[in-house]
């Protein structure tokens, strides 16, 4: 695709600003027209973003929809030398097989998301302006093409969030907000020094440049690199996306915010934003060093099974259904791990696989929590119970997420860990087989949960609840079929990504080798 003239990226990652000015002309009370804007709004980047899909080529690994403009240039003077050289930044975004399906599955939930926020009453106008914010910064930060605007649309997520948490979050929201921010805000400082020296050797901050000159041996700029730096900044690329995916034991925020934040938010934090970690931890860490990720593979694998084993045995421990699908995050994170841990072309597959299956489950459990909730106000297992009699459609979809979530084959989550489990016994066969543990500690606790509430005896404040509202039909159903889609066809996937991954495995496995 050529430069210049293409702005189809920048077209899709800033469409939400035109939901944005119009809500901002709505007067505030009339919310039945907000409402309809801030859902509305959400299909523009959907159409965009399912039509880039479709035109996307298969065959290549090369960015696509690729844009290049100048954009800040600040000419800087040594003293010393006399030398005068420009310090430059560009405008560039580009996408691949590994950052086209997770623009798609963004603004699919973002739709779905946007959706859910129908039940939300209080400051609407405010609400649906932060929400599209929020999803500019998601789809920025897999259309860049360098560090700088990565860095910027990885913030531009924060501050939406921490208010969207805040303000329309349950009983301790704000305590949620603040541990989320403190934590994110940790993660993007480590990234930032990294990228500052990355820019201070490499005097560019275009990813695939930088992932070019990394991986090229004995090339010159590099040689500022000593194998003790380049560990350093693999570390700290490697914590910063680690705070973000969570790894333990930089979980703790991540669980607050799953109870306390309203569900369409906790759809696109559990959806979306954990994503973003894998997503940079494959690009930039796996990426940038791939020598180093495969020193520290053994340890990857080692975090990525207690995560799969801490996050099971502690969701079958919980009372709350928020908190079940919270550790459940935490352990399907692991998998990403595993997958990222096995340093072959199966491996990084399952992982991606995994990173966007989960995106589907997770949203959809997480709104059918929101619609339990919004008939019943609690979300604790043992005041919950025979819901299957009064809602028996939400039960019959609850049912088939929790399937999908422990790996039902037929379902995307099956797939995904297939792939990753098969790409670690390659490689690490007693780590893969200790890790596949938790693939049966899934099973009980996605079971236990789902069926105490869903059968038994129905508490008597509970019998003539009212099934699923059309509108909350729509996300059930839409969620539902993409993770069926995914696992009878995963071709839909595996194939713009098998490219994409040619250009990080010959490396990896050459280092191997």
């Amino acid at each position: 695709m050529g430069s210049g003239v293409n702005i189809l990226l920048s077209s899709l990652v800033f469409s939400p600003l035109l939901a944005i000015l119009v809500i901002a002309f709505i007067p505030s009370r009339r919310f039945g027209a907000i409402k309809q804007v801030g859902i509305l709004g959400t299909l523009l980047p959907l159409i965009l973003a399912f039509w880039m899909f479709g035109a996307f080529n298969y065959d290549t690994s090369n960015l696509q929809f690729v844009e290049h403009h100048d954009w800040i240039s600040i000419p800087i003077g040594l003293a010393q030398t006399g030398t005068v050289f420009a310090f430059e930044i560009d405008y560039e975004l580009g996408v691949d097989g590994i950052s086209m399906p997770l623009i798609l599955l963004t603004a699919i939930i973002a739709t779905m998301a946007a959706v859910a926020s129908w039940q939300i009453k209080k400051r609407l106008k405010e609400f649906f302006i932060l929400f599209h914010l929020l999803l500019i910064g998601m789809l920025g930060v897999f259309a860049a093409d360098n560090l700088f605007l990565f860095f910027i649309f990885f913030e531009l997520t924060l501050v939406p969030m921490y208010f969207l948490i805040g303000i329309w979050g349950y009983g301790e929201r704000e305590r949620a907000a603040n541990k989320f921010l403190l934590y994110n805000g940790i993660g993007s400082g480590i990234m930032l020094l990294a990228f500052i020296l990355l820019f201070v050797v490499m005097r560019t901050l275009n990813i695939d440049q930088i992932a070019a000159i990394l991986t090229t041996p004995d090339h010159p700029v590099t040689a500022a690199l000593t194998p003790a730096t380049r560990v350093g900044l693999f570390l700290a690329l490697f914590v910063a996306f680690a705070i973000k995916l969570p790894v333990f034991p930089f979980h703790t925020w991540m669980l607050k915010v799953h109870v306390q934040a309203p569900p369409s938010i906790v759809m696109i934090h559990s959806g979306i934003l954990l994503k973003m970690g894998a997503y940079g931890l494959l690009r930039m860490g796996i990426g940038f060093f791939p020598e180093q990720a495969y020193q520290f593979s053994t340890w990857l694998a080692i975090f990525g099974i207690i995560n799969v084993l801490y996050g099971a045995v502690l969701a079958f421990v919980q009372k709350d259904l928020k908190m079940v699908l919270a550790y459940s995050s935490i352990s399907h994170m692991g998998i990403v791990l595993l997958g990222f841990a096995a340093m072959n072309s199966i491996g990084f597959q399952g992982a991606m696989f995994q990173v966007v299956s989960h995106g589907f489950i997770s949203a959809l459990l997480f709104f059918l929590i929101g619609v339990i909730w919004d008939r019943t106000q609690t979300s604790m297992i043992d005041e919950l119970g025979g819901l299957a009699k009064s809602m028996p459609f939400v039960s019959g979809v609850f049912l088939a997420g929790g399937m999908a979530s422990l790996g039902l084959p037929g379902m995307s989550g099956f797939i995904s860990e297939f792939f990753a489990f098969l790409g670690l016994f390659g490689r690490m066969p007693v780590l893969a087989a200790i890790g596949a543990l938790g693939i049966v500690l899934t099973a009980v606790y996605v079971l236990r949960a789902i069926l105490r509430t869903t059968f038994g005896p129905t508490p008597s404040q509970f019998t003539g609840l009212a099934d699923a509202q059309p509108m909350e039909v729509i996300p059930m159903v839409v969620l539902l079929g993409f993770i069926i889609l995914i696992g009878v066809y995963p071709a839909i996937l595996g194939n713009p990504m098998q490219q994409a991954l040619k250009t990080i495995v010959p490396i990896v496995t050459g280092i191997g080798g």
